[in-house]
């Protein structure tokens, strides 16, 4: 996938600090944002799903156990 430029404004003590821990993790700043930003995305999603999920059982409060569960999948 080819790749892009993206740019974004910081202050100097911002781009200052960002770099500065990027190098004590030994990454380069694109790796550093692009992973912060991932990590961030995924948090977001999770934390979406987790609502939806939490939503849906307490309309519908069904539990099964580890036994029902794997007689269901053929797995006991």
């Amino acid at each position: 996938m080819p790749s892009t430029t993206l740019t974004i404004r910081l202050s100097p003590e911002e781009k200052a600090f960002i770099r500065s821990y990027a190098s004590l993790n030994r990454k380069t700043v694109a790796a550093l944002m692009l992973e912060s930003v991932m990590d961030r995305i995924e948090d977001d999603l999770d934390l979406r799903l987790y609502d939806e999920a939490k939503a849906e059982f307490e309309e519908n409060p069904v539990s099964y156990t580890l036994d029902e569960v794997e007689q269901e999948l053929g797995l006991a």
